[in-house]
């Protein structure tokens, strides 16, 4: 009896264990089938698809997503051909770049040539590739590079002295992205008319100076010459929106050199909350502005000394040779005196997102790299007033003193019609013309009311009025006082006499009334150019320098343009 129940027992266990094996084997296979198919559909998801499920800014900033294919195939063939490409391509970049290398040699150089021009044995690698889908007629692709060549190039130098110096540029490193455009397409092979390259972005660009058989730093700011008139060089000839045309059937492709297509005015306003990058006391900032930085187009404004929260309120004008990709670039620098400037942080403007014609007021968060945008360091912020005008656009507004000479961008918004000269122009005869140009007029502020004051009294409330004053004349007035409000109400009216318009602030600061004296409480900054573009406007400013609050303005301009005698 017991061999019975034993072999039933174990026929029993048995068969639940073979069961229970067989199951786990059938749930092994799923789970297995399942995580295939998933990583199967990982695989096709896009980058489209990856956002979705993870935001952008979760991701490590080592972290890239990229539309460009690879090239691997390319560069095995480049490296096969590359002893013929550098024959003929070190002639092409030695031909086009000399006479810029020229045009920006420094004052201390009498002479600036090559001497010797071979890119070396090392062909460059090309990581990625894209078609550029821009809605011109058309081929356009752009291709990134790398490149950490070994070529061999010297510069035959002479000084104002008349020392001549055979001067090497060695270890070069280059990481960059080059567009080509395959245009006009045409009827006849190859189907194409013309090839346009350029530099579209240069990411990165590292080389070393040395003299031969001597030492560069004998000459007090050689290298530093030297390496700039390089540096530019590269900026003005084949940098973005510069393109070197290469014809491939006869024809005129004028129309694809770069050209002027309009002005870029920027009034530097102010900025705020800035980084402090002195131990002792506080920054002493100043800003550098370019669209294209080349050392005859980067404007620098004043230095502001002891203040982090600095105002400027300075005009520049830019000339813009592609709308679509050209940015506003500011960088906020603490002047250290002799030593080298510290930046502070920057900022870009895109000009397409101006509307041509109409001045858009912002203020920019400042960022330590414009390249990587996951800073999340307050480094503070810029005010600036933008208007884009292109040329031959006609502005509406009629001025029937304005005779007919190039002036800043908004001034010209003031002149019957623009003009298109050429870029050189626009800039002289801007710097030229500016300060001759006044707006005279009477600006009525009306200080209506404020919301939300910041509580400074022991019982939560405050005692405010507000001190208006122009900040070029220091022309002032103030409001009464309102008791006991965070919420008040003036509803009064003040008219100032204003001799510059263009170029004069409104400054309205908020005060807290005490008996022993009072306490300040915030403060907005308005420039006129708003008032005088639109003639009267009401509208509500948040306060600067405070945790809370707004002032609501009534503002109306009555002026007369004016011009002062050349």
């Amino acid at each position: 009896m017991g061999f019975f129940v034993g072999l039933f027992v174990g026929v029993t266990v048995g068969m639940g264990l073979i069961m229970a094996f067989a199951r786990s084997s059938s749930n092994r296979s799923k789970i297995r089938s399942d995580l295939a198919e998933a990583i199967a559909a990982f695989a096709r998801m896009t980058m489209e698809d990856s956002r979705k499920i993870l935001p952008a800014e979760h991701y490590p900033s080592w972290v890239v997503f990229s539309q460009r294919e690879k090239l691997n195939w390319l560069n095995e063939h480049l490296s096969k051909i590359w002893p013929y490409v550098d024959e003929a391509v070190s002639e092409l970049v030695r031909s086009s770049v000399e006479p810029v290398l020229e045009q920006y040699r420094p004052v201390i150089l009498s002479s600036l040539k090559f001497k010797k021009f071979t890119l070396g044995t090392v062909a460059p690698q090309f990581t990625g590739v894209c078609i550029i889908e821009d809605g011109e007629p058309g081929v356009s692709m752009e291709l990134d590079m790398q490149w950490d060549g070994n070529p061999s190039i010297i510069l035959d130098i002479n000084t104002r002295l008349g020392v001549a110096l055979p001067i090497q540029v060695k270890n070069i490193g280059f990481t960059g992205v080059f567009r080509l455009i395959f245009k006009p397409l045409v009827d006849e092979l190859p189907c194409f008319g013309a090839i346009s390259y350029s530099l579209r972005e240069k990411k990165n660009l590292d080389f070393t100076l040395k003299v031969i058989g001597g030492d560069i730093s004998s000459i007090p700011g050689l290298y530093d010459a030297v390496e700039g008139t390089i540096r530019d060089a590269i900026e003005d000839s084949i940098t973005w929106p510069v393109r070197k045309i290469v014809p491939i059937l006869p024809g005129d492709y004028s129309d694809l050199e770069l050209k002027p297509v309009g002005a870029l005015e920027v009034k530097l306003v102010q900025a705020k909350e800035l980084s402090n990058k002195d131990i002792i006391g506080k920054s002493d900032p100043f800003a550098i502005l370019y669209v294209r930085p080349l050392r005859d187009r980067t404007k620098t404004s004043k230095t502001i000394n002891n203040q982090l929260n600095p105002i400027w309120n300075e005009h520049f004008d830019f000339v813009v040779e592609d709308a679509s990709t050209q940015n506003l670039t500011v960088k906020i620098f603490d002047d250290e005196g002799i030593q080298a400037a510290e930046l502070i942080g920057c900022a870009q403007m895109r000009i397409k997102d101006l509307e041509p014609g109409k001045v858009k007021d912002v203020w920019l968060k400042l960022v330590k790299d414009l390249e990587v945008q996951r800073d999340t360091k307050n480094r503070g912020q810029v005010h600036l007033e933008l208007l884009y005008v292109p040329y031959g656009m006609e502005s509406g507004f009629t001025n029937p003193f304005a005779p007919q000479f190039s002036m800043t961008a908004l001034e010209k918004v003031l002149d019957v019609e623009t003009e298109q000269p050429e870029a050189v122009e626009v800039e002289k005869a801007a710097a030229q013309k500016r300060k001759e140009v006044i707006v005279r007029g009477v600006l009525s502020v009306t200080v209506m009311s404020a919301e939300d004051l910041p509580a400074v009294d022991l019982m939560g409330k405050a005692d405010p009025y507000v001190v208006l004053t122009m900040k070029k004349t220091e022309a002032k007035n103030k409001t009464r006082v309102v008791n006991d409000s965070l919420n008040p109400t003036w509803n009064q009216t003040f008219d100032f006499v204003v001799e510059d318009g263009l170029h004069d602030m409104l400054c309205m600061e908020v005060y807290d009334h005490d008996t022993f004296g009072k306490d300040y409480m915030g403060r907005c900054i308005l420039t006129l150019t708003r008032v005088i573009l639109e003639g009267e406007y009401n509208d509500s400013y948040p306060l600067e320098e405070a945790k809370s609050g707004k002032l609501n303005l009534h503002l109306k301009w009555l002026s007369q343009p004016l011009y002062r005698d050349s």
